[in-house]
């Protein structure tokens, strides 16, 4: 079943470029990946949205988002639990059918 991932970030002053090349170029072109979107949801605050095959391989390409995220980490100001906040599940409706 489709899986999404969805994970807010916000950058330090200045720093929003870095973040943004971070995932330039393929390189987050993570295994089991079907697609995914950089939102710019206020100043400096951005979220992820990606699209999974399935649970297992966003499971599975946990540690290749991580090395990604080691990066650019620095890049990133504590949201107060650390420097993301991730949430993810699998589609339970599809609002274009």
């Amino acid at each position: 079943m489709t899986t999404y991932s969805v994970v807010r970030f916000r950058t330090k002053p200045g720093r929003e470029t870095e973040f943004l090349d971070a995932h330039r170029n393929g390189k987050a072109k993570w295994p089991g990946l079907v697609k995914g979107h950089i939102l710019k949801t206020g100043d400096r605050s951005y979220c992820l949205v990606c699209e999974w095959t399935d649970k297992a391989a966003l499971s599975n390409a946990r540690p290749n988002m991580i090395a990604t995220l080691n990066t650019f980490r620095d890049t990133l100001e504590d949201l107060g639990g650390g420097v993301t906040d991730a949430v993810s599940g699998e589609s339970v409706l599809d609002l274009n059918s």
